[in-house]
């Protein structure tokens, strides 16, 4: 279901002198590695620059939204930068605060994937994406909008939900490593997968079609990684949708080692194509669970897919040496 070809908008960089303070929202529940150890080498590279900061620790998630309205108050008094620290639930957590004030926005990854902040070359290391962070320009970068809320790298419904959820399970026992999300994702397919009639309406387009899930991308290295053609509509401004056609549990299999091997868009019980705004309506559901950047909520459908018409104003290396997408 293409639409017509659209254009970027265009809008005006901000730039940075390198002296505004850094206003830190870090979840001490992110990462798999010590958040006390993070948050040391964090304070330790500032200090040693001489950087104004002040970090705002986030011990609970449900505290997270508030957390983060109070560091962008700050930054905007003091013409600042808002930080996120944590995975990927988390800066999408921060971003959606961020996002309307036209802030400028840095991050320091911890989680398991990082595909956020690998795809602008920000590395999960705190001591080199500290320094990224410290010799930083700024690049307007796309936001997805599932119903007005914020996404960065993918909002999905049906069976990637699912397999998120029991993902955090198994690393809630196991640690927060790939080789746990991989085995994960192998329990989770044993199961027959629920089947959903989706209704499509995309620029005047209609189909229906039965699915186990769909996933809408805004990453650029994800989509690469798993072989999906259209990651090019990304660079156009739109977000790209992937659906699996109904499939048994050795066919799931089939297509979970596809994507490891960068060939899932050779499938041919996937479906994809790229969109700028798209309504989904699921028969017979009122509400459904919805993943936004790994993180897991119910949503009333019909459900709304667009592009967000602001660019969150994302910190970036500024040394070309220090891009980091592997």
């Amino acid at each position: 279901m293409p639409d017509a070809a659209a254009s970027p908008k265009a809008e005006p960089i901000a730039t940075l002198s390198g002296n505004e303070p850094l206003f830190i929202v870090f979840n001490a529940g992110s990462g798999s590695d010590d958040a006390a150890e993070t948050r040391r080498k964090i304070e330790q590279r500032l200090d040693e620059a001489g950087r104004a900061y002040t970090i705002f620790t986030v011990d609970r998630p449900k505290h997270l939204p508030q957390i983060a309205e109070m560091a962008v108050a700050r930054a905007r008094q003091a013409n600042g930068v808002v930080v996120a620290v944590g995975g990927d639930g988390t800066l999408n957590a921060v971003a959606a605060t961020v996002l309307p004030t036209g802030l400028p926005f840095g991050i320091l990854p911890r989680g398991t994937f990082n595909y956020f902040g690998r795809t602008y070359g920000i590395s999960r290391e705190t001591d080199e994406a500290v320094a990224s962070l410290l010799d930083a320009r700024i690049e307007p970068v796309q936001v997805g909008l599932l119903d007005g809320r914020p996404f960065l790298v993918n909002a999905s419904l049906g069976l990637y939900p699912q397999l998120l959820e029991d993902r955090e399970v198994y690393k809630q026992m196991l640690g927060r490593r790939r080789w746990v999300a991989l085995l994960s994702a192998l329990v989770t397919l044993m199961r027959t997968p629920a089947q959903l009639t989706l209704e499509l309406l995309s620029h005047g387009q209609h189909q229906v079609l039965r699915t186990p899930t769909l996933v809408v991308g805004n990453n650029s290295l994800q989509l690469e990684q798993i072989g999906i053609p259209e990651v090019a509509h990304l660079e156009e401004g739109r977000l790209v949708a992937m659906l699996a056609k109904p499939v048994g549990t050795l066919a799931l299999y089939g297509l979970l080692l596809m994507g490891a091997m960068g060939r899932l868009g050779d499938a041919s019980r996937v479906i994809s194509f790229g969109f700028e705004a798209l309504t989904v309506r699921v028969r017979g559901r009122r509400r459904i669970k919805v993943a936004m950047d790994g993180e897991i909520h119910w949503a009333r459908t019909p459900l709304h897919f667009s592009v967000s018409p602001k660019r969150l104003q994302l910190l970036v290396p500024r040394d070309t040496s220090r891009l980091d997408r592997s």
